[in-house]
């Protein structure tokens, strides 16, 4: 694996293999190699408090040099181009950058760079470390991926969570389906539309995704109704009792407390929310030492 920039170009072994290295970094079965020598640059176009402070974290555990990087002070602002920004970076030594870019597939326009890159989200395209931090929960979970009813409710169209996790998830066994308003249903995804309410009580997994109202237009926005929404669409306490026994509760957060799932739901028993941040760290951790261990070969 060069570079991680979307769950379609991973196979199933490397998912296993991602999955099994960051559980070892969890449990300490495994010691956390250093990269004393090497660079990282982390470039986020867009905001993060996850993913860009998990990214630090897990960066620093592997013992690499952090290049610090914002947007809002780089030569950016002055009209300088990602493709330039990587380059330059690649020039001066970083061996790794880490990117969030609003610009779907913007790693298509990166293909002369020889540095290995991690998408950290591109638009509303791809997560592939999001999605591979809810496949390590799912699996810690339940052992196993086949056969799952995986119910994922929210803003569709909008969302690289969505699109990443169908992907993974249906190429692991489970089956996925989406619950959402007719105005956020991306048909260009293969999973079908149900009616919340009519499979809440068949379903192992509830996954949550945010409103994307940066995504939306200006009407869309002043026009959206929080109650509304989460009366149709949201995780409410009722809905809760309904869900089997065994069945758990994710979200990639952000979290909007009531409106994507009612706030007391957020650390109810079956919500894994927490957890999946916890993961989150030392997935990425597994996904840097893996690119970077090939490297050396």
């Amino acid at each position: 694996m060069r570079n991680l920039l979307s769950m379609e170009h991973l196979s199933t072994t490397e998912f296993d293999h991602l999955i099994r290295k960051a559980s070892e970094f969890k449990s300490g079965a495994r010691p956390f190699p250093q990269y004393k020598d090497q660079f990282v640059a982390n470039l986020f176009f867009e905001n993060s408090t996850r993913t860009k402070s998990s990214f630090l974290v897990a960066e620093q555990k592997l013992g690499l040099n952090l290049v610090d990087f914002e947007t809002s002070t780089s030569s950016v602002r002055k009209g300088e181009s990602l493709y330039d920004t990587c380059k330059t970076l690649e020039s001066i030594g970083v061996n790794l950058l880490v990117i969030r870019h609003s610009e779907n597939a913007y790693y298509d326009k990166l293909d002369n760079i020889n540095i290995p890159i991690i998408n950290g989200g591109d638009g509303s395209g791809q997560h592939p470390t999001q999605s591979l931090l809810d496949i390590m929960t799912i699996h810690e979970e339940f052992k196993r991926f086949e056969g799952l009813k995986v119910l994922i409710c929210g803003d569709i169209k909008n969302s690289r969570v969505a699109r990443s996790n169908y992907h993974s998830l249906t190429a692991l066994g489970a089956e996925v389906m989406f619950s959402s308003p007719q105005e956020w249903q991306d048909d260009s995804i293969g999973a079908p539309y149900v009616d919340m309410d009519e499979v809440i009580d068949q379903v192992d997994i509830v996954m949550l995704l945010r409103v994307q109202h940066e995504r939306h237009g200006s009407e869309e926005v002043d026009h959206f109704e929080a109650g509304h929404y989460h009366h149709d669409f949201g995780l409410t306490p009722e809905r809760y009792q309904r869900l089997q026994e065994h069945a758990i509760i994710m979200h990639p957060a952000p979290v909007n407390r009531g409106v994507e799932i009612a706030d007391e739901l957020v650390e109810a028993p079956k919500s894994r929310i927490f957890k999946q941040m916890e993961n989150g760290m030392f997935l990425r951790m597994a996904v840097i030492d893996t690119i970077l261990d090939n490297r050396k070969g």
